[in-house]
């Protein structure tokens, strides 16, 4: 079912992020997937996280659609040219992948195959270009298709990122090629989302805002250092500093509470990625977003 459905009929809709396993044993990520499934609305499958080799997304969607519930295909032009990105979309919209998450990807550098050469033969706009054509029976040179794929188009953005306008000109770009929802990088920072929610309110497009959930204050601090346009604020570093081991995960579950509760009434729904804490979402979500009827 495509997310926009759910946008359009009043829904706070959620989607967590799990990571495909690195390797053909889906033991351990089918076991994730149990956990969450019960409290999200789709589940989103990375593409080579982080330019980190994993089993392929496609594939992991269509484990998730056997089992009937609902993935997030993500997308990269890293590792792909206008053809392969073109097919790709086709063959998941054959198997029933319809929500589609299109982003420019981390650079090889970063992951753990660095002699990889990237591609990047389209950005993340014309990406969308690309996926929007194919749903109107054309591929992006204008070529007739025979039947076309019924995708949900949605793509990425990061509230935090300086300078602002650039960023913002991209979205705006993206939202005018057709993307129909927007999954955003984690935020804590109140106002830093209520200014992107007043700059984006004109696009008419929903909002999913990005949670991590803090494992500790090390935790937040490597990512004030290392996540651009992320930015824990010093309040939130001190509240997790000093505790003994056993109140941390307390604590810091409390936190996210509270900043999503704030948040909720700014945005559309919540993309959580977990980054190993899965087991504490269920939680999470009834606290914020109350306990979810079933699924349909």
């Amino acid at each position: 079912m495509h997310l926009s459905e759910f946008f359009r009929n009043g829904r706070f809709v959620i989607t967590c992020e799990i990571t495909p396993p690195k390797g053909v044993n889906t033991d351990e990520f089918l076991n994730t997937v149990d956990v969450v499934k019960d409290h999200v609305d789709a589940i989103n499958i990375g593409d080579n996280q982080r330019a980190v080799m994993r089993a392929a997304a496609l594939v992991i969607c269509h484990l998730l659609k056997e089992k009937n519930l609902e993935p997030v295909m993500e997308l990269t032009a890293r590792d792909r040219n206008r053809i392969a990105i073109q097919s790709d979309l086709l063959g998941a919209s054959m198997v029933g992948i319809e929500n589609v998450l299109l982003v420019s990807g981390y650079p090889p550098a970063v992951g753990d195959h660095v002699q990889a050469k990237p591609v990047y033969d389209l950005d993340s706009v014309s990406m969308v270009t690309a996926a929007k054509a194919l749903t109107k029976g054309q591929d992006i040179t204008g070529h007739s298709l025979d039947g076309s794929p019924d995708l949900c188009i949605g793509v990425a953005a990061n509230p935090g990122l300086k300078p602002t306008e650039p960023h913002l000109e991209r979205l705006r770009r993206k939202i005018a090629e057709g993307a129909q929802f927007i999954q955003t990088q984690t935020v804590y920072d109140l106002e830093v989302l209520e200014r992107f929610m007043e700059a984006v309110g004109g696009f008419k497009v929903p909002v999913m805002v990005g949670h991590t959930m803090l494992r500790s204050s090390s935790m937040a601090s490597f990512m004030n250092s290392n996540l651009p346009g992320v930015s824990v604020p010093d309040k939130l570093i001190k509240e997790l500093e000093g505790l003994p081991k056993q109140k941390i995960t307390e604590t810091s579950l409390q936190l996210s509470i509270d900043l999503l509760k704030r948040m909720k009434p700014l945005c559309q729904g919540i993309h959580f990625m977990a980054a190993g804490w899965e087991q504490h979402i269920p939680a999470v979500v009834e606290a914020v977003a109350g306990k979810k009827p079933p699924r349909s």
